[in-house]
């Protein structure tokens, strides 16, 4: 920051919205912070001489006298190693009651990695979870969001991906968590032993939703100096995206901006890439994995959140509660690995897409049979098959609380076949077969 002496302070106040004030100033840049009658404030739009700061905690009982302070710069964290296993708010301000981050000083929310160093993706992300590992593998690099319902337990299973995942670090951004939540990521990293390779960001339902907008900035901030400094495999959890869009929503509202599709603001798009494209492979063998979590407005995923993230990310995991089970699973027809062949077969056993290919295939004969079955039609001895076998696969292979490696996965797959079908059933290859049958 600037020191005193330099900074610009103006004490006229143009125009006051709920989340925004207006003042004309001069020298001043786009994502600047500024104090506005003591409260933080940044920069979100110059025109001219015309400036617009947004106050992140409203902006009630601010006066137009008020005393308006340029710091000179956007926003910053303070990195190095001391980042592991600490807990932040939206600034980068510990919460966890330890000391301030010695390091160095670096701006958040800068670009993202050159195309021309990044490498294709082609490290295996493990994750213990079937319904990801075999159906939608994971690859570093990726960057890929779970839909779900506001109901399903998407934060433990971000917290399971987090203690199982094969990777370095892990960097948590928590936006708009309420406390139980938060409770419950801290409770879960710290009794794992795994705090020394976490670090997590996080904004609760009781801070103003606009900080929120810093959360990612910061989380992403954290991840590139330990891929790109430190040649880290890093894994970025981001949740709830769906409540950083309202956060957007909020500020362009009161900004008085003409809103888009489902009220959001027209930027949406390129606000969700800006975050999204900090995915990387690099050469020197760092990396960053995104998995955020966007939750759905009952179950649809034509509402603008969901609809544009589709467009950035590649593929989605989708989660949803199965009748059959009891359990909830990752759907293996409503989910996609855009990046899974480039290490099914190459990092894993030669026998993964056939037999990822013939389970879902089978599944999916099972949810034929279903509908036959309340359509009141007879069903065959294939049909009742394919019923039982969907019912052992969901609750073995598709349920989110199962934790095996990717070859026993396989294994199980082979037993459920062998089980329930005849080899010719599966339509798998005759050579794996005559490896993998289980006699």
């Amino acid at each position: 920051m600037s020191s005193k002496v330099y900074q610009k302070i103006y004490t006229h106040l143009h125009a006051i919205t709920k989340a925004t004030v207006s003042l004309k100033a001069t020298g001043v840049a786009n994502d600047e912070l500024a104090l506005v009658h003591g409260h933080l404030a940044q920069v979100v739009k110059v025109k001219g001489e015309l400036v617009t700061l947004q106050v992140f905690a409203g902006t009630e009982g601010i006066p137009t006298d008020a005393e308006v302070v340029f710091l000179g710069a956007p926003p910053t964290l303070k990195v190095s190693e001391q980042l592991s296993g600490r807990f932040f708010n939206a600034y980068g301000h510990p919460i966890d009651g330890g000391p301030e981050v010695e390091g160095e000083e670096r701006q958040v929310g800068g670009p993202s990695v050159n195309p021309y160093r990044r490498r294709q993706p082609s490290e295996l992300i493990p994750t213990g979870i079937a319904g990801i590992d075999l159906n939608n593998t994971l690859v570093s690099g990726q960057k890929i969001p779970f839909f779900a319902d506001p109901d399903q337990p998407y934060n433990q299973v971000m917290a399971d991906v987090a203690m199982r995942a094969d990777v370095d670090k892990i960097i948590l951004g928590g936006m708009g968590l309420s406390n139980d939540d938060y409770l419950f990521f801290r409770n879960e990293f710290e009794s794992a032993g795994a705090l020394d390779k976490i670090v997590c960001f996080i904004n609760t339902t009781e801070d103003p939703p606009v900080e929120r907008l810093l959360v990612p900035d910061m989380t992403l901030a954290a991840a590139e100096y330990f891929a790109v400094d430190r040649n880290e495999k890093v894994l970025v959890l981001l949740t709830d995206m769906t409540l950083y869009a309202d956060a957007l929503s909020i500020v362009s509202n009161r900004m008085d901006q003409i809103p888009s599709k489902d009220s959001m603001p027209g930027s949406l798009y390129s606000d969700l890439a800006k975050i999204y494209e900090k995915a990387v492979q690099l050469p020197s063998g760092g990396s960053i994995t995104i998995i955020a979590v966007t939750t759905l407005n009952d179950g649809d995923i034509t509402h603008a959140i969901p609809d544009n993230t589709g467009y950035i990310t590649e593929g989605q995991l989708f989660l949803r509660a199965d009748s059959d089970s009891g359990k909830v699973i990752v759907d293996p027809f409503r989910s996609l690995s855009r990046l899974k062949q480039l290490v099914q077969g190459k990092k894993t056993r030669e026998d993964h897409s056939q037999v990822m290919n013939a389970g879902v295939r089978l599944y999916a004969d099972a949810q034929n049979a279903k509908t036959k079955l309340e359509n009141g039609f007879d069903l065959s001895d294939y049909d009742h098959r394919c019923l039982d076998y969907a019912k052992e696969y969901a609750t073995r292979l598709l349920s989110i609380d199962v934790n095996i490696k990717i070859d026993e996965m396989l294994n199980t797959a082979w037993e459920l076949f062998s089980k329930y079908f005849s080899p010719a059933e599966t339509g798998i290859k005759q050579t794996l077969i005559d490896k993998y049958w289980v006699r």
